[in-house]
C-alpha cells in the first residue's frame, strides 16, 4: 500500500487520489513582503473561504486531487494550502523546488546545499506547518550552466527521496529533451518525470521522443490563451497521441490558479473565461471523446498515470 504526503499534514493512500489535475497553482503571487507591509491588501480568511467554496463545486465536477506546483519563488504558502485542504474534500499535493527566479541562496557553485532544502521539505516538512512536499518542481526555459545546476539539485533530491519530478519547459524550443539529458546523467529513472507544458507543442515527433524515453508529458495548459496553440489543436494532439498508443504517458491539467494577487477573479473570468480548474473535466474531456478518445484512455490520463507516478516510491 503506497502513501503520499498531502497539504493536510497527513498521508493518504494513493488508491484514493482519484481524478488528478497534475499541474495547478491554487494561490498565485501571494507576496508575503506586501502583506507584511500592507496587510489590508490581502484578506486571507476571505480568500481561503472562496477557494473552499470553489473546491466543493470542483469535487462535484469529478476532480478529487490537485497537485499544486507553486514553488518558493512563486510565493508558496504551505500553511495557507493546509487551511484550504483541511476544509475541503479535494486532496492537495504540495511541491518543493524552484521556478524561473530562485532566491539568491540557490545560486551556489554546487547543488548540495539546495538538495538539503528539498529533502527537508519532503522528509520533515515546510517550515513549521507539518506539511511535507510530495513532488519536486523545476522550471527551465533553456538549459545553461546555472539552470543545469538547478536541474541536478532536483535530480539528486529525487534520488534521495523517490518523489516524482514535474517540470516547466519551453516546448517550442524542445527544452524537455535537455531536461531529460541532465536527469539521465544524474541516474534518474525518466518514467518518474513529467515534462510539463508539452501540450503547448503540436510537434508529434518531439512529444513522442519524450515519451519513448520513458517520461510522462504534461498536456497541462488547457484554457490558457497561448496564441501558438489553440484549444482545438491541444485536443487534436492528445487524441492523435492516444491513437498512437501513448495514453499511458500523458497527464492533463491547466496551470491555472484560483486566486491571483495581480488580477481579481472578475478580471480573470473576463480575460480568460476557460482558464480555471473546471475546464478539463467539463469541456476538454467531452472534446476528447468527440475525437475518439476512449474512457479507458481518459481514465489513464486523469487517474491511472498520476497514481502510477506517485506509487513509484523510494530512494535509489
Amino acid at each position: 500500500m503506497a502513501r503520499i504526503a498531502t497539504a493536510r499534514a497527513t498521508d493518504m493512500d494513493t488508491k484514493d487520489l482519484g481524478f488528478v489535475l497534475m499541474h495547478e497553482h491554487i494561490f498565485s503571487g501571494v507576496q508575503q513582503t506586501m502583506i507584511m507591509n500592507w496587510p489590508h491588501t490581502f484578506d486571507r480568511l476571505k480568500e481561503v473561504g472562496e477557494i473552499v467554496e470553489e473546491f466543493r463545486d470542483l469535487k462535484a465536477a469529478g476532480v478529487d486531487s490537485i497537485v499544486d506546483l507553486t514553488t518558493v519563488d512563486l510565493n508558496r504558502d504551505a500553511g495557507m494550502l493546509k487551511e484550504v485542504a483541511l476544509r475541503t474534500e479535494i486532496n492537495v499535493i504540495v511541491a518543493t523546488g524552484v521556478h524561473m527566479n530562485p532566491p539568491g541562496y540557490f545560486r551556489r557553485p554546487t547543488p548540495e546545499p539546495i538538495v538539503e532544502l528539498y529533502v527537508r521539505d519532503i522528509t520533515v516538512g515546510v517550515a513549521d506547518t507539518g506539511v511535507r512536499a510530495g513532488i519536486l518542481k523545476i522550471a527551465t526555459e533553456e538549459v545553461n550552466d546555472e539552470k543545469e545546476l538547478q536541474l541536478r539539485a532536483v535530480a539528486m533530491a529525487h534520488r534521495q527521496t523517490g518523489v516524482p519530478i514535474s517540470t516547466h519547459t519551453n516546448a517550442f524550443k524542445k527544452v524537455g529533451l535537455d531536461q531529460q539529458r541532465v536527469f539521465k546523467a544524474e541516474g534518474v529513472d525518466l518514467s518518474r518525470v513529467i515534462i510539463g507544458h508539452s501540450g503547448d507543442s503540436t510537434d508529434l515527433g518531439y512529444l513522442s521522443e519524450l515519451m519513448e524515453a520513458g517520461s510522462c508529458i504534461g498536456m497541462d495548459r488547457f484554457g490558457a490563451r497561448i496564441p501558438a496553440t489553440t484549444h482545438e489543436e491541444r485536443c487534436d494532439t492528445v487524441a492523435e497521441l492516444c491513437r498512437r498508443g501513448f495514453a499511458d504517458r500523458m497527464v492533463l491539467s491547466h496551470d491555472a490558479w484560483s486566486f491571483s494577487f495581480r488580477n481579481s477573479r472578475a478580471t480573470m473570468k473576463a480575460r480568460l473565461p476557460e482558464f480555471n480548474f473546471f475546464h478539463v473535466p467539463l469541456r476538454v474531456l467531452p472534446a476528447l471523446r468527440e475525437r475518439g478518445v476512449t474512457e479507458e484512455q481518459i481514465h489513464a490520463m486523469t487517474t491511472g498515470n498520476p497514481r502510477r507516478l506517485f506509487e513509484a516510491q523510494g530512494a535509489y
